[in-house]
């Protein structure tokens, strides 16, 4: 049986199809089985369903109830509204966060990946002077692994005497 047809049984036990057409079907009815039966079975249907829809009762009336209904439709279907602006700090803090970390990433590596001939330029092993011996100073490059001894003789303070080639004293 196809899908108007069946509507057109529905129609007729509900009351709604005018009266030709209502004696059409209920004629259509009594001669064909599969739509006798249907009718048969919407007829059992409205009667099972009318004795429970006396029994409920709401507290309020009709009206009122669908109209609560109808608010909380409207509420769920209302668009959001704009968020609060952030407050300044919270602001500057989503710039600042990163920032300092990108900061002190870039300092840790600077510090871990000096050469070693920064690190130890300037350390007090790097030079020595004999304080007996004012005229000489050594420096020691210990990441090339070269020293170097600066001799200034005579001494600046010190005049070298006058010595004759030749004579015995």
């Amino acid at each position: 049986m196809d899908y108007n047809k069946q509507l057109k049984l529905q129609a007729f036990l509900d009351g709604e199809l005018p009266e030709r057409e209502a004696r059409a079907v209920a004629s259509e009815a009594g001669r064909d089985r599969e739509s006798a039966a249907l009718l048969e079975e919407l007829r059992n249907t409205r009667g099972a369903l009318a004795g429970f829809e006396s029994e409920i009762r709401l507290p309020e009336s009709r009206e009122f109830f669908w109209s609560k209904i109808k608010r909380q439709v409207e509420r769920l279907e209302a668009p959001a509204s704009e968020p609060a602006p952030l407050p300044f700090f919270a602001r500057v803090r989503r710039f600042l966060v990163p920032a300092s970390a990108f900061a002190l990433v870039f300092i840790a590596g600077v510090v871990l990946t000096r050469p070693t001939a920064l690190v130890n330029r300037g350390a007090p092993a790097d030079s020595e002077t004999a304080l007996a011996e004012a005229h000489a100073f050594t420096y020691r490059d210990f990441s090339a692994g070269t020293t170097l001894v600066w001799v200034s003789y005579p001494a600046d303070d010190e005049i070298a005497p006058a010595d004759r080639m030749g004579t015995v004293n």
